[in-house]
């Protein structure tokens, strides 16, 4: 067997999307990052070996930005048909394309050495190598799920639901035990033009009639990923995966015969596409931080001055008996309005080096019940590597960057395109003295350090192609870069049968004549920037005709006295919106 030994700044274990979110945003910072994944693709839930689409946040204008959008758009770009290769691409593109980013995949982290309360290196197992890679750093993320650091580190955890009198929580559980979420093996489907047949293999769950089925609605629409085949909630969700695959799988198939051969579901066309053989989680270790987020912080907006990320899917609480509890398989509680969620509940209280992100935060049962979907962990993962960053350059611990350097952590993350609940973005000091106007309409949103819509305030601007937003700084001087933030549609709709649903990353199904998956019509394809000359003439220094993301920077280096940016064409709206327009002297 080969041995290797290798250091770096941070060691993010876990590769889903909070994880790769937590590694790619440390990396950016400039850190040395690894990120150790112990499966061949990148994703988690949301990988083509769960097939899991991503959710979040559902009112208004409140989509996830920051990198979850970035790779959301790339997807859009390049997948029209929602292929789930090309969706791992993205993913692992994403991961590569980063100089201060190493990927360990196929590797799984089975043990660490400690010294005192911090964790000095972990070691992992890379089975398609026969290599045992151990990697020490200075900090550790655990981001795999399972929260595999907590026991080998000695990190405090919880599993299991609270008894309500601990939190005052209304919707938990009168008494505490260890039941979860439970966990399940997705499907999917592929419409033809002519009917076909299934025959059900020997071992699959025989589904004979509708009342076997009773409040898990089955009728075939194409929408569904019949995410209700679902188990393990009673009894234990890490050590008894293996048994539960077995058992869910022999579901997956059972459901698909019920649905094609005992009754009219509307599945004649319809032929299995895909059977998940990887359980996708909900539920297992929690890590206990200096915050434990609760049911009423989830209720109430919960405005913490730490926020760094924000949730705002219902309280999605699933049943422990999964597919054999005979009544309804959750309870969906809305949520009024986005909460923030604070930085105090993504590092252990007693490990003095370790973060966390995903569905393993300090969170109660009922909090993880919204917090745990994967838009949710994105943003947490996000934070979680500018935090990381910080306490690199700072020389200071996870709860250090709390104590001195919270303000910095949100202001990178708002430059991000990160939303932060009532936190304003700082405005680089020569855009906010300069002179700001445009050829059409008002250009002062483009500086209020707020990148979408809120409430009733567009925060944006916006005109035509062709118009012009210009700075004028009264004096020549450099401007060495400019940051642009163009409209993606936060409340963007899927195409053709999932038109009246949110639009996903990926579709559950596949519809037969399903439109292509494009940019969003409202985002600038192509623009260009302009400095003032000495003659007063404008002369152009950066052009891009094939835009497809939301934020973009500019490096560049021109001396003037006046910068201009010109819109020239959209995906397909009329009008042009931009919700942030900075030039910088550095």
């Amino acid at each position: 067997m080969k041995e290797l030994n290798h250091r770096f700044d941070f060691c993010v274990v876990g590769g889903g999307m909070s994880g790769l979110c937590a590694a790619v945003a440390a990396a950016r910072q400039g850190i040395r990052t690894a990120l150790v994944h112990d499966r061949p693709v990148l994703g988690g839930n949301a990988s083509s070996e769960i097939r899991m689409w991503i959710c979040g946040a559902t009112g208004k204008d409140q989509r996830e930005t920051g990198l979850v959008e970035e790779v959301n758009l790339e997807n859009n770009y390049r997948n029209p048909s929602s292929n789930f290769s090309i969706w791992d691409s993205v993913l692992y593109q994403l991961a590569i394309e980063e100089k201060n980013l190493t990927l360990f995949l196929n590797c799984s982290v089975n043990s660490l050495e400690m010294s005192g309360n911090r964790i000095v290196s972990v070691r992992g197992w890379q089975g398609t190598a026969e290599t045992w890679h151990t990697i020490e750093a200075k900090l550790f993320a655990d981001c795999s799920g399972d929260s595999i650091l907590a026991p080998l580190s000695g990190a405090d955890f919880r599993i299991g639901r609270e008894a309500a009198e601990e939190f005052g929580e209304s919707l938990a559980h009168e008494v505490a035990d260890n039941k979860t979420m439970g966990m399940s093996c997705l499907i999917q489907a592929r419409e033809t033009d002519s009917p076909k047949t299934f025959i059900a293999p020997r071992w699959a769950k025989k589904i004979l009639s509708d009342d076997d089925l009773a409040h898990r609605g089955h009728g075939f629409t194409g929408l569904s990923n019949f995410w209700w085949m679902e188990l393990g909630g009673d009894v234990d969700s890490i050590h008894d995966t293996e048994t539960l695959r077995d058992e869910l799988v022999a579901l997956a198939f059972g459901v698909w015969d019920h649905i094609k051969n005992h009754g009219d579901h509307g599945a004649d066309n319809w032929e299995l596409e895909w059977v998940g053989f990887l359980p996708g989680k909900r539920e297992s270790r929690r890590y206990l931080g200096d915050h434990i987020l609760s049911e009423k912080e989830i209720l109430s907006r919960g405005e913490f001055e730490d926020v760094v990320a924000y949730g705002g899917w219902p309280i999605d609480d699933h049943h422990p008996g999964g597919f054999y509890y005979s009544g309804p398989p959750n309870r969906n509680i809305h949520v009024p309005e986005i909460y923030g969620i604070p930085y105090r509940s993504l590092y252990s209280r007693n490990i003095d080096n370790l973060f966390f992100a995903g569905r393993n935060i300090s969170t109660t049962h009922i909090g993880i019940s919204s917090t745990r979907v994967m838009a949710t962990c994105s943003l947490m993962g996000h934070a979680v590597g500018i935090a990381a960053a910080l306490a690199v350059k700072n020389s200071c611990n996870p709860r250090g960057v709390y104590q001195s350097h919270i303000q910095e952590l949100q202001q990178l993350l708002l430059e991000d395109d990160c939303y932060l609940p009532r936190v304003k973005r700082e405005i680089a000091p020569l855009s906010a003295k300069a002179r700001l106007r445009a050829s059409s309409g008002d250009a002062e949103a483009l500086r209020n350090g707020i990148d979408r819509p809120v409430g009733d305030a567009a925060n944006s601007w916006c005109g035509k192609c062709g118009d012009c937003i210009e700075y004028d700084f009264g004096k020549r001087q450099t401007v060495r870069s400019a940051r642009l933030v163009f409209d993606s549609d936060l409340n963007r709709k899927g195409q053709g049968a999932c038109s009246h649903h949110w639009e996903k990353n990926i579709l559950s199904n596949f519809p037969l004549n399903q439109p292509p998956r494009l940019p969003p019509t409202t985002l600038v394809k192509s623009f260009r920037l302009e400095a003032r000359q000495a003659d007063g003439t404008w002369k152009e220094f950066y052009r891009e005709d094939n835009n497809y993301q939301r934020l973009v920077r500019v490096d560049f280096e021109v001396e003037t006295d006046a910068v201009r940016l010109i819109p020239e064409s959209t995906w397909g709206s009329e009008e042009c919106r931009l919700f942030a327009f900075e030039v910088k002297e550095f």
